[in-house]
């Protein structure tokens, strides 16, 4: 299996990074902090990313996507992670998109796809309930009475919930609060009466909320395939998150390591470059092997999705460790090696530092990923 992009992938990360580069650099985030704007994100922007075709890599071409894979959307992650870039992709394009791709029927794919591709619509997954990532502990209630699925409870960190027009809820419709058993994922509209959404800003000024049912009826027909078997849509849409989270945390990390390289080579210290301390080398010698390494644990776990591999699990659980653990040493480095001034707000690095941390807890953080990863060895 290769572990390096093809001309057509290579291609496609040239075409996304001068795009980004140019429409959302780092700076944009920085405005949309400082404005306080109500969106979180530039919709301008949104409607560019349908035109270059982004917001459907993963619709299939009869939906009105481009019908590409993991490893193509990845590629975008990455630059997406390289400038900060606010923007609802992975929530809607990757997240939404997988899940109803794996669990729609006909009627849902029909309505929905189409209007996700073109970008007109945003999704987003509601799953956590609480602090940490915990996908089968679930207790919003899901009562079935008349043929409908009567909603109550709450979700928290759920992705772009203030600006999205369907909500993918995972609700306990049998068995015990925690357990895969038992779950049944629904369509719900995020504008019914009986919905509550509060916007978070994250750390990072990037979009989350909580969201509350308040006995809401959701009908049967908007049941997101099998009646208490939600949970095998669910692990496939939250693993293509982990990647392409796994993706964009690289894309951060690897942006961190060319500001910090560039900034050793111009920084003087005593009558000489920084960049000429021994010390220093080895430290990013040491950081350049690792981004390495984890760039080939990332597309692999791509791969590893894309052919709808029985171990694609397990390649996820390792690409989403590694990539946090590479991330947090990268911008601990950079900041480290940029010194007083790298935590100062008027310095970038401190954007970085902190999207690192938001993006490490999304979905799963590294403990998480490796206890996982352990579980499906045997262990």
């Amino acid at each position: 299996m290769s572990l390096i992009l093809n001309e057509e992938q290579t291609m496609l990360r040239d075409s996304a990074r001068d795009f980004l580069a140019e429409q959302s650099p780092v700076s944009a985030l920085r405005a949309l902090r400082d404005t306080e704007d109500p969106m979180g994100f530039s919709r301008p922007l949104w409607e560019k990313f349908a035109t270059m075709g982004f917001s459907g890599m993963l619709v299939p071409e009869d939906m009105g996507g481009i019908g590409l894979g993991h490893v193509d959307a990845g590629v975008v992650m990455e630059q997406i992670g390289r400038n900060l870039v606010a923007s609802p992709f992975l929530a809607s394009s990757i997240v939404a998109v997988t899940a109803l791709r794996c669990g729609g029927n006909a009627e849902q794919k029909e309505h929905w796809l189409p209007k996700l591709a073109s970008g007109v619509a945003i999704a987003t997954l509601a799953i956590d309930e609480v602090s940490k990532h915990q996908p089968s502990h679930v207790t919003v209630h899901g009562t079935f009475e008349n043929n409908d699925l009567t909603l109550d409870g709450a979700k928290t960190f759920v992705l772009d919930a203030h600006v999205a027009d369907l909500f993918i809820v995972a609700a306990r419709t049998s068995g015990t609060p925690v357990g895969s058993a038992g779950i049944t994922l629904c369509l719900v509209n995020p504008r019914a009466p009986e919905v509550s959404v509060d916007r978070t800003v994250m750390a990072d000024s990037h979009n989350a909320g909580r969201v509350r049912f308040h006995n809401l009826r959701v009908p049967a027909s908007e049941v997101l395939g099998t009646l208490h078997r939600g949970a095998e849509i669910l692990t496939e849409a939250l693993d293509a998150g982990r990647a392409a989270a796994a993706a964009e945390l690289l894309g951060v990390a690897d942006e961190a390591f060319s500001r910090t390289v560039e900034y050793l080579k111009q920084r003087r210290q005593f009558g000489r470059l920084i960049g000429e301390y021994q010390a220093l080398q080895h430290r990013a010698a040491v950081l350049y092997t690792e981004l390495e390494v984890t760039r080939a644990a990332v597309i692999n776990a791509q791969r590893h999705l894309d052919q709808r591999s029985e171990h694609a699990g397990l390649f996820v659980a390792l690409a989403k460790a590694r990539a946090g653990k590479t991330a947090t040493l990268a911008v601990q480095e950079a900041v480290q090696m940029h010194g007083g001034m790298g935590m100062t707000d008027e310095f970038d690095i401190g954007f970085f530092m902190k999207r690192v941390r938001v993006l490490q807890e999304l979905f799963g953080d590294s403990n998480f990923h490796l206890n996982q990863l352990a579980q499906l060895r045997g262990y």
